[in-house]
């Protein structure tokens, strides 16, 4: 079930659209029925204010609804005014061309990560991450590594945010051992993901800092245990920080919603 917020009319209207959003695909008005908590007739009449507005479109033939061409409108402009993508695009084509491998750019978001680039230079594997698409802080080489350089309060917000399902035998199961290993990570400045959201699939991750040593993103290399071996991964690191750095740098002038 979704759970509306506390933000009265505006913020169950933007519920309604994240969870039809979060199918994935158009959807009928009974499958969010079925995971909404507001009754029938509220949920309808958001329904239809959001498509009238454009934020939601109808497919009369399919009776389906999906996100709107207005809704693209605003997160084109969310993704040039807000995010690190245009700034980092090129620092991430050059270090996904020295590497050879996948290079994954995040952002956090309510607790999750929201990964807003991706550059794939390796062909015959992909991972579970593409940009746009949101994964758990508590799982992700980019997720972990942004929660160690967060202030204390926001990072504990986000802890308590985070759901802790196994999603493999190395997945965090509890807030101690990932409070644990964030100390850890903070100190080594790197991150790693050991299989923790994806079996197979294995990366390291450096944090994205302002001149304050604020966290406003992270950066991470990803690839699979038959190409490489986490320890194998340590050669990427001074790339990788070098990267991170630069894309620092170069956000300097840009305000962070973070």
């Amino acid at each position: 079930m979704s759970h509306v917020t506390g933000d009265g009319t505006v913020g169950k209207a933007l519920t309604v659209l994240d969870q039809v959003a979060g199918f994935g695909r158009p959807v009928r008005f009974s499958e969010v029925l079925a995971e909404s908590d507001l009754p029938k007739p509220t949920l309808y009449r958001f329904i239809q204010s959001l498509t009238n507005q454009g934020m939601l479109v109808y497919d009369p033939d399919r009776q389906t609804y999906a996100p709107g061409l207005r809704l693209l409108r605003l997160a084109h402009s969310a993704w040039e005014q807000s995010s690190l993508a245009p700034i980092a695009r090129p620092f991430l084509d050059n270090l996904a061309a020295e590497v050879g491998e996948a290079v994954h750019l995040a952002q956090i978001d309510n607790g999750q990560v929201l990964f807003i680039d991706k550059r794939r230079a390796a062909a015959g594997y992909d991972t579970l991450a593409q940009a746009g698409q949101v994964a758990p802080a508590y799982c992700t080489g980019v997720g972990k590594v942004i929660l160690a350089f967060m202030n204390d309060e926001p990072r504990e917000l986000a802890i308590q945010q985070q759901a802790f399902l196994k999603y493999t035998d190395a997945t965090h199961g509890c807030a101690a051992t990932l409070e644990k290993e964030l100390i850890a990570i903070k100190a080594d400045h790197v991150a790693f993901d050991r299989e923790e959201h994806e079996a197979g699939i294995i990366s390291i991750a450096a944090p994205i800092l302002t001149a304050r040593h604020r966290v406003i993103g992270a950066l991470s290399i990803a690839t699979t245990t038959s190409r490489h071996t986490l320890e194998g991964l340590e050669a990427f690191r001074p790339m990788l920080l070098d990267t991170a750095a630069k894309i620092g740098t170069e956000a300097q002038a840009w305000r962070s919603p973070i």
